[in-house]
């Protein structure tokens, strides 16, 4: 008797719908992806979406308003694991780098003006979590072909997802790349968990922080060393806060209270 397909969901939020278009890209493998498990769901990729209960949902995009939240609720209620796939449902994504609520506020107000909103109200993006219990991330901007490819078929097999836990640096150091921290230009590859095969500092561009921030990354140390170098304090503000998004709004309040 065979064994029972997973079901499984696609789903996306804030965010330009990079996750699912890297899926779909897949191009070799998607047929086996659509025989192997049942695709409940999947806007980008099929017209017949159902609504039901879920083995696996992938989640990607930010929550920004209020029925996307709904909608959140509703798919962890249905879902026996959700995994959030891409830096703006783990972390945020760059619309979450206004770390400040009043920041926000004043930025919508300059886009919006004094917009009522009443169809469908706007809240401060943060990343799913901040909402619901993920159990499981897929880093990345967007996220990995062969990333995606090792977690479907560790899902079908009843295994967790198994990714990197180090940062960036360690993937530079193993194809012996010169660190751009040295040559007095401001990379983030020490806060940012590995997955992306260092693409940018292998063509000596300063890693962005993409991928989102490791579990144990150094803010501190980082923040002073690039003082030490001589990089304007808001300048590192916001390049860290790209796109680590609400995962640093506290490490930054800290400076904020020594100021006053």
């Amino acid at each position: 008797m065979d064994q029972a397909k997973l079901k499984i969901g696609v789903y996306g939020f804030t965010g330009c719908a990079g996750d699912a278009l890297l899926i779909l890209d897949c191009e070799e493998e998607l047929i086996n992806i659509f025989k192997a498990a049942d695709i409940e769901a999947f806007l980008m990729a099929k017209s017949d979406n159902r609504d039901g209960d879920l083995d696996v949902a992938l989640v990607e995009g930010s929550v920004s308003t209020e029925k996307e939240k709904e909608e959140l609720l509703d798919i962890r209620k249905r879902s026996k694991v959700v995994i959030a796939i891409g830096s703006c449902a783990s972390v945020g994504g760059v619309q979450a780098a206004f770390l400040d609520k009043k920041d926000w506020e004043k930025n919508l107000k300059k886009v919006y003006g004094n917009v009522d909103f009443t169809h469908n109200k706007t809240i401060q993006s943060k990343p799913i979590d901040a909402y619901i219990r993920v159990d499981y991330y897929l880093p990345g901007c967007p996220i990995g072909k062969e990333q995606f490819l090792s977690t479907f078929a560790r899902l079908l097999g009843g295994n967790p997802p198994e990714l990197y836990r180090f940062p960036v640096c360690v993937e530079c150091k193993w194809h012996e790349n010169d660190c751009l921290l040295n040559k007095d230009i401001l990379c983030l590859g020490p806060l940012t968990l590995a997955g992306c095969g260092s693409i940018c500092p292998d063509h000596n561009v300063p890693c962005f922080g993409c991928w989102g921030p490791t579990e144990e990354a150094n803010r501190t140390s980082e923040y002073h060393l690039l003082l030490e170098k001589g990089f304007d304090p808001e300048l590192i503000r916001n390049r860290m806060a790209i796109y680590s998004g609400t995962r640093i709004a506290d490490f930054f309040a800290q400076f904020r209270k020594e100021k006053r």
